[in-house]
This record gives C-alpha cells, structure tokens and sequence, in this order.
C-alpha cells in the first residue's frame, strides 16, 4: 500500500490563525483592512463594504459567550473567547485597538491564539486631529484621550444590550505602540501609515509578503489584483461610498441629529501643520517627543 508523506509539522499545537489588525484609533485601520479585505475576499480586486464584515473587530459581543457587566470580567474572557469563536482551520484576519500590555492581570492574546499582527501607526499630530472629529471632541478632550494611561473605550449606546462585551483597553497612543512593538512572542510587521498613503503599493505588497511568510503559503503575490485591490480602495473612493451607501462605523452626531459624523473625512488632507492648533501640538511634541523622533516624523 502507499504510504502517505507526513504532513508539516504545525508552527503551534494549539494556534489559532488570528492574524491582527491592530492600531490606535483613527491611525488608518479600515484604510488597510479595506486593501486586505478586497485582496482577499473579492475575486477580481473590486472593493465593497460588505467585504470590510469579514474582517472581525474583537472585543466585540459577537464574539463573546456572555455579556460581561465588568471590565474586569471582559478582560478575563478574551482568551477564552479567541479560543471559542476562531478556529485553526481558517485564517482570521481580525481588527483591534486594543493594547497589548495586560490588564488587571489578563492577557489580551497570546501565540497560542495567534499567528502574527500587523500595526498601523500614524503621526500624534494628525491621529489627535482625527480624533476631534470623529469624536466631536476639543482640544483638551482630545488631549486628555490621547495620553491617558487608562484609557479604555466600549460602544456606550449597547452598553445597557452588550456590557463591557467590547471593552478595549486602549491606553495612550504612545502606550498602545510600544506594547505592540516591544513583545517578542508574536510576529509583527509595523507600518506607518504615512507609508500606506506615499508608497501604497510597495507598502501593501510588503504587508502581503508577510501574511505570506507567516502563514507558509508559497504561492506568488498576484500583482495584478494588487493593483486592482489599490484602485478601488483610494481614499476618495472610500468616500464616495460612505457618501452613497453610509458606513456601519461611522458614529451619530452628538446634536440628536439622525446624521452621522464621515468616517472618511479630511484622509490625506487631515496635516496637522495647517489643522492643529500651536498650544496643542507643542505639548503632543514634548509628550511624545522619543517616539515622534524614533517614527521620523
């Protein structure tokens, strides 16, 4: 009888394939997962938002056994929810805020769960700019979100439905950064987000390469759908389809309006220096001064 060749040896006997999308609020998240989502989940290139839903967000109640009605009780069942909703089979490319440093003693992953991450990181400067906008926030609410050690955010509106089910630990900006980037237990490509606007395509091909490395897939980049996937997910394209078809992550107006805030606002027009006023970026500067330097920005 023949004798079947040994499959590979698995990279982790209990590895989920969760491959993160992680970054800081407003530092360009769905810009990527719009180039992941149309690379891999549409057959000619051609981007939709429905495509954006299979790329998870977690936190979230979707994702969760039951409503957790403490902080403390999220954070206890992160890994038990990774455990309980991704399976090993598939690959999941899933979206977070979250920091990575633990809380209250409960790790946010581990590669137990997961393959790699990839982080977007943007300008202080800019990422505070957007914040104000979509938040509907001021100068100081603004600052005060972008370096509070404790920061965490929730959807407030399903709150009294879902509890802390979505609960993310997001920190400071610089926090959240460095809590992805120091660790050394998962595989993690970092990239600016400036890059992703100035050298789209190499930028996303690198990011592609490493999905690649990671997940042992030895096939080619298909370079034409590349750039296809790039053509139909330009920031003005993205706009125009929030504009025509509105965008589930866009959030209401605070003035009990039915309008919502554009997700896709100013995109590459948001630069600071002709946006932020001069009070706030020196403090932003002089906060973050050793990451911003490190960053080249």
């Amino acid at each position: 009888s023949r004798v079947r060749p040994p499959l590979p040896a698995p990279i982790n006997e209990y590895l989920i394939m969760i491959i993160w999308i992680a970054s800081y609020p407003k530092s360009g998240n769905t810009y990527l997962r719009s180039f992941l989502a149309s690379y891999y989940f549409s057959h000619d290139g051609k981007f939709s938002f429905d495509q954006l839903l299979k790329i998870h967000q977690f936190p979230n109640m979707k994702f969760s056994k039951t409503k957790s009605t403490t902080k403390q009780e999220a954070s206890n069942n992160w890994i038990y929810n990774q455990n309980s909703f991704f399976n090993k089979e598939n690959l999941n490319l899933v979206k977070t805020h979250s920091c990575l440093y633990p809380y209250e003693g409960n790790e946010f992953t581990t590669n137990k769960q997961t393959l790699g991450a990839i982080y977007i990181v943007r300008d202080p400067r800019n990422v505070i700019t957007s914040l104000k906008n979509h938040y509907q926030l001021d100068d100081k609410q603004a600052f005060d979100w972008i370096t509070q050690e404790k920061k965490f955010i929730y959807n407030v509106l399903e709150f009294e439905k879902d509890g802390f089910s979505d609960f993310q630990v997001i920190s400071s900006w610089s926090t959240n950064y460095k809590s992805w980037k120091v660790q050394k237990k998962i595989p993690i490509k970092i990239i600016k987000y400036e890059d992703l606007l100035n050298t789209t395509y190499a930028t996303f091909s690198d990011i592609l390469k490493f999905i690649y490395k990671i997940t042992r897939n030895q096939k080619n980049l298909d370079k034409d759908k590349i750039k296809k996937t790039l053509r139909s997910t330009t920031f003005d394209v993205l706009k125009k389809n929030e504009v025509e078809h509105g965008f589930s992550e866009a959030i209401p107006k605070k003035d009990g309006s039915k309008k919502k805030i554009p997700f896709f606002n100013l995109g590459p027009k948001n630069d600071w220096k002709k946006i932020l006023g001069e009070e706030v970026r020196k403090k932003i500067e002089k906060i973050f001064e050793k990451d911003i330097s490190e960053l080249n920005y």
